[in-house]
């Protein structure tokens, strides 16, 4: 094991005793010292981190480069604290640039044609129901598909109608609350699998004919299979997507408080939290992915400056 190893083991000890995941430092990081054994290189350098991270297999643009960057950064910043003669290469030297896909928009009758879809054309009745419900859960609460995989029997509190929804994307629990309506599909749902599934082999809410969890290629490509039998978003410049029915809830929920005059500045936060956001600006992008919310915010910012200088 050659030193830069060494301090690679080190570095990835202490960043997960702080409570950093570090996922991909962990497959990133061997390579980069991989790389810099094989150049002879004692430490890092700005020009050793630059040529790793420009290393592509494929000439089409990708965010692969600013993320080794990322990577090597972090990396240096601890050695320069063990070698003098680390560099540390600068931010901006290789800036990450978000490609944000516009999302899918589904209206509502567009909810109705999949749940429907799945009710009548999917065979065998448990697994039908549970697409329609799994479908029209995601599309009201505005869940993550994983979240909804992730679902436990005990995660429902029925008495207080709330979900939890547990070790999320940035690994974090919350509570999501539920309509009425929406507490009766998922009582009716758990009757109908308890009834037609009584020996589960484990605790989740939805469970595949197999008595198992469900799995999330299944899932994707059943939707495929839905979306494509009803002819939904067949000229649409974006297919829709599972992650889609959340971009709607969020969408949605910004128009109806557009629309009745609330405070959506100071709602903004609720609803980043309530969808499991890291920072409201991951909820603030929602304004530019549809055009009618950037009209109403237009109209509300034209009206305030109206008011202000009148």
């Amino acid at each position: 094991m050659s030193e830069l190893e060494k301090d690679l083991e080190n570095y990835l000890r202490l960043r997960h005793s702080l409570g950093h995941k570090l996922a991909e430092s962990h497959w990133l990081l061997p390579d980069f010292v991989l790389f810099l054994d094989t150049c002879g290189c004692a430490t890092i350098t700005i020009q050793a981190a630059l040529e790793w991270s420009q290393q592509s297999s494929t000439a089409v643009p990708s965010s692969m480069g600013p993320r080794r960057m990322t990577a090597a950064r972090g990396f240096a910043r601890y050695l320069a604290g063990i070698y003098p003669d680390t560099e540390v290469p600068p931010l901006g030297l290789m800036p990450h640039r978000q490609r944000w896909r516009l999302p899918f928009i589904y209206s509502a009758a567009d909810i109705e044609a999949l749940m429907s879809q799945a009710r009548n054309s999917i065979a065998q009745p448990l697994r039908a129901a549970t697409y329609e419900t799994l479908i029209g859960l995601l599309a009201a609460t505005g869940l993550r598909i994983g979240e909804a995989i992730k679902l436990d029997r005990s995660d429902v509190d029925w008495n207080e109608k709330l979900l939890l929804i547990r070790e999320s994307k940035f690994g974090k629990s919350r509570m999501a609350p539920l309509q009425e309506s929406t507490t009766k599909a998922l009582k009716g749902y758990a009757a109908m699998r308890d009834e037609l599934q009584p020996s589960p082999f484990d605790a989740s809410f939805f469970v595949s004919l197999t008595r198992k969890r469900l799995c999330y290629q299944v899932v994707s490509q059943t939707f495929r299979h839905l979306v494509t039998a009803t002819g939904i978003g067949a000229d649409a410049p974006s297919a829709p997507r599972l992650h889609d029915l959340g971009h709607r809830f969020a969408i949605e929920t910004l128009l109806s408080w557009y629309g009745s005059e609330e405070d959506v500045q100071a709602k903004i936060p609720a609803l980043s939290t309530y969808l499991g956001h890291r920072e409201p600006a991951s909820t603030y992008w929602y304004l530019s992915a549809a055009p009618e919310l950037l009209a109403l915010a237009a109209e509300r910012q034209d009206a305030h400056w109206i008011k202000a200088h009148s």
